[in-house]
């Protein structure tokens, strides 16, 4: 409990707030305060009252209200209530009222505030106003409180706001609101935005900078609330600060320390991405230029030891004495950046600049050599995700090139590498919408021509991008590393759609293509059991098909072998995919668990041009069948090359001779007709 609250001091404010007529007697018997509802409930003003005896208020009550009561609690104020008074009314009637009495303190002396409650006044708000004007005093005495008029002019203050802001009583009445904040010559300031919502009759909450009677500045937490009085019938505004200099000192101190680079005490790569979307927010011209030093590390190892300077600081001094008029960032040890408005010959000219005055050691310049990349805003991007992807793809082109050259990237090259990031931002949002396709190319049996099995293939059409071919698809996945998760959607649809497919009484197996990237993880083996459990999908049903690049690392990692022996032992069938391009076919047919073998398409589609393909392929079937391995035929596309291979008997031919990729429901028609 406050100070105040104990003392029950009160203040004129309090006795207008409530909704009953009030009035203030001090220990002498001497009215001091008289309320606005006063006035109007016994038709007398303050000024005809203020300073008068009590026994004035003889004329406002009838003959039977206890004077020598009220005496008694003026001379020792305290709580008390005495009922069913009788009030005299303007036109000479009478109001039944109570009337009840308070201790408190009131201009420095101990008095009794007096209210007299009507029947039909509202008890329940007095209680609640109550509580409302002790949160006041809390306030006043925890917080900076202001007081406004309707036109924002300085009412009252109190004084943990004169401390604050150095002003005095005397000075800081009758101010301006505008008086309080800085001078703030553009755009959308924080004192309008205030006096806006206020205008309007909303609160307003936020961190603000003001001012003090000294022209220096202070920061606070600020809250302006609206006000109106019925009685009265004008408008207030209260401002409610706490002051939080310190605490915004602090801030700035950490972020000045986040946004630095330590070793360069250049900006780094935070306060870059703050700076380029506020940039880009404005719509501001800027030219961003990446630069990455070639063969840093190796410099670094063979001169760190002897230089008396970091690598990154020597850099630094030369950036800094080429590019004087341009912001220049430190994003990681090998990599700069620039911010500039410099033409694209002048950029590009640092190269030579860096010849002419190379880094030194012992007298030895150092071999430093720069890949680097020139964006224009607002032609090239649209966000800093798409400015750094950008950026660093074509740094990594001119390395692969051979280096030292600084590009400007053209509209083609821009349109290629922003194509690319938005496909990976809407590959990552249909994977969790689960908003690809699996279709399915059936294979069919070369004696019977009934579809024995069916190759699983992964199709995307995005309402952004459009639909995404394969050969665009696939590489992608790989290189972000969604391929695994990718994987993982088709083996659940391809084991659901297996299962459905056996329940109708047309068991057929499905082909799933695998990653070698996907059997890495050591828990590859886990999730397809995990699916296959979950799906109700029996093993036998369910195909990988592997690379000869696949097998080849298979062959020397032992974790990967490890994993298709578990799935092999389970149940689950592996085929040898293009056998027949690669040169390590027969022994990989030796040491994985391979069933099936897939002659790869270009010797297919050759065998109608080349006798020596056709017995090549007859070959390859015949040698897959004596090793007990199915044989299939993949990319048949014509009459010719089917019937070739049903007269040297191939087990399963596939191919668009038959049916390109369709969906479950297409296949299942087809099943049905068999």
């Amino acid at each position: 409990m406050s100070k105040n609250q104990k003392n029950n001091i009160i203040d004129a404010e309090y006795a207008e707030l409530l909704p009953f007529p009030t009035f203030i007697i001090n220990e002498e018997g001497t009215i001091t305060q008289w309320s606005t509802t006063a006035e109007i409930a016994f038709d007398t003003s303050q000024e005809a009252i203020i300073d008068q005896s009590m026994t004035v208020l003889a004329n406002y009550f009838t003959d039977t209200f206890p004077f020598k009561t009220l005496q008694e609690l003026s001379n020792k104020p305290k709580a008390s209530q005495l009922t069913e008074i009788s009030v005299k009314t303007k036109d000479g009637s009478s109001m039944r009222a109570d009337f009840v009495t308070q201790s408190c303190t009131y201009q420095g002396q101990k008095s009794l505030l007096c209210a007299v409650v009507f029947e039909d006044t509202n008890v329940n708000g007095a209680v609640l106003l109550k509580e409302l004007v002790d949160m006041r005093l809390a306030l006043d005495e925890t917080q900076m409180l202001v007081t406004l008029d309707h036109e924002g002019f300085i009412l009252a203050a109190n004084d943990n706001f004169l401390r604050a802001s150095a002003w005095t009583p005397k000075r800081i009445i009758g101010k301006s609101f505008w008086q309080l904040f800085p001078d703030k010559t553009h755009g959308n300031t924080i004192p309008e935005q205030i006096w806006r919502s206020l205008q309007q009759g909303n609160v307003w909450h936020g961190e603000a900078e003001q001012l003090t009677k000294n022209g220096s500045t202070y920061w606070t937490a600020l809250t302006a609330i609206p006000t109106y009085c019925l009685i009265r019938k004008t408008s207030r505004f209260i401002l409610l600060c706490q002051d939080i200099s310190h605490t915004k000192n602090e801030l700035t101190k950490l972020q000045k320390y986040a946004y630095v680079d330590a070793e360069t005490g250049l900006h780094n790569s935070y306060w870059l991405e703050d700076e380029i979307t506020k940039l880009v927010k404005e719509q501001r011209e800027f030219s961003f230029v990446y630069l990455s030093i070639d063969k840093f590390y190796t410099i670094k190892e063979l001169h760190s030891s002897e230089l008396q300077e970091s690598l990154g600081s020597l850099f630094k001094q030369r950036l800094e004495t080429y590019f004087q008029d341009s912001t220049i960032v430190r994003i990681n040890e090998i990599d700069f950046a620039l911010l500039t408005s410099l033409s694209d010959w002048f950029i590009e000219g640092f190269l030579h600049y860096l010849e002419k005055n190379p880094i030194y050691y012992e007298r030895v310049a150092l071999p430093i050599s720069i890949s680097g990349g020139i964006t224009r805003f607002p032609s090239a991007f649209t966000t800093y995700t798409q400015l750094m992807k950008t950026s660093t793809a074509t740094v990594a082109k001119v390395r692969s090139e051979g280096g030292n050259k600084i590009v400007s990237l053209t509209p083609a090259h821009h349109r290629q590498l922003n194509r690319k990031s938005l496909l990976e931002t809407r590959l990552l949002k249909a994977l969790d919408e689960k908003n690809l396709q699996v279709l399915y190319q059936p294979q069919i049996d070369g004696k019977t021509n009934a579809i024995v099995g069916v190759e699983a293939f992964v199709r995307w059409h995005d309402e952004v991008v459009g639909t995404v071919s394969p050969g665009e698809l696939i590489p992608l996945a790989e290189e972000t590393g969604l391929i695994h998760q990718i994987g993982l959607f088709v083996l659940r649809e391809a084991c659901l759609q297996a299962v459905k497919w056996s329940e109708a009484g047309t068991p057929i197996k499905v082909s799933v293509n695998s990653s070698v990237r996907e059997f890495r993880d050591k828990n590859m083996a886990s999730s397809v059991m995990k699916i296959l459990q979950e799906t109700q999908c029996p093993p036998t049903l369910l195909y990988f098909e592997i690379t000869e690049k696949f097998a080849l690392e298979a062959e020397f990692a032992s974790s990967i072998q490890t994993q298709l022996e578990q799935l092999e032992q389970l149940g689950v069938s592996f085929v040898l995919d293009d056998f027949g391009t690669g040169y390590g076919s027969f022994r990989y047919m030796q040491i994985l668990p391979i069933t099936s073998v897939k002659v790869d398409e270009t010797f297919i589609h050759a065998t109608h041009k080349s006798p020596k393909t056709k017995r090549l392929v007859h070959s390859m079937v015949q040698l897959g069948k004596n090793l007990g391995l199915t044989v299939v035929a993949e990319g048949v596309e014509t009459k010719e090359q089917w019937h070739y291979l049903a007269s040297i008997d191939c087990d399963i031919i596939q191919g668009y001779i038959i049916s390109k990729p369709v969906t479950a429901n297409a296949i299942s028609e087809k099943l049905h007709n068999a």
